[in-house]
């Protein structure tokens, strides 16, 4: 079973015992965290996929480590000037191991809603159409053009 959830502006694509880098979580070592933000589970052919999100299921995982990544040097420079500037920048993550992925019975909720649009359809038909007034038309006479006499 996998799953594909979204934390810090990104998404991961995991699986029960995997080990995923994730942007920096606010848990220490050793906790456990949930991502509720599930957007599509999958086991075997069975794909779920949500709209935008999976109901109730839900990945849950524990926190391994923290730290910074390797250093991203940022260079900016103008040529011919003797003008250069370097940036170092090094980001923050999380490391946490899948411990459960949990999908929710989401059946129900979409034979609700199946009804409820159901329900919602036949209000619709069951209304009468508007009728329109019919309107008169003025007849409308064209004058006959005039031709003016070629002059010699």
């Amino acid at each position: 079973m996998y799953a594909v959830f979204r934390t810090g502006g990104k998404q991961y694509r995991a699986s029960k015992g995997d080990r995923v880098m994730v942007e920096r979580l606010q848990a220490e070592e050793g906790e456990s965290v949930e991502f509720s933000e599930v957007l599509l589970v999958g086991e075997g052919s069975s794909v779920k996929v949500g709209s935008p999100l999976v109901l109730g299921s839900k990945v849950q995982a524990k926190v391994i480590t923290q730290g910074r990544g390797s250093k991203i040097t940022v260079i900016k420079f103008k040529r011919r000037k003797n003008y250069k500037r370097v940036k170092g920048h090094r980001q923050h993550y999380t490391e946490v191991e899948i411990t459960s992925i949990i999908e929710s019975g989401s059946k129900k909720t979409t034979t609700k809603k199946a009804a409820t649009k159901k329900a919602t359809t036949k209000k619709a038909t069951t209304k009468k159409a508007a009728t329109k007034k019919a309107t008169t038309k003025k007849a409308t006479t064209k004058k006959a053009a005039t031709k003016k006499a070629a002059t010699k």
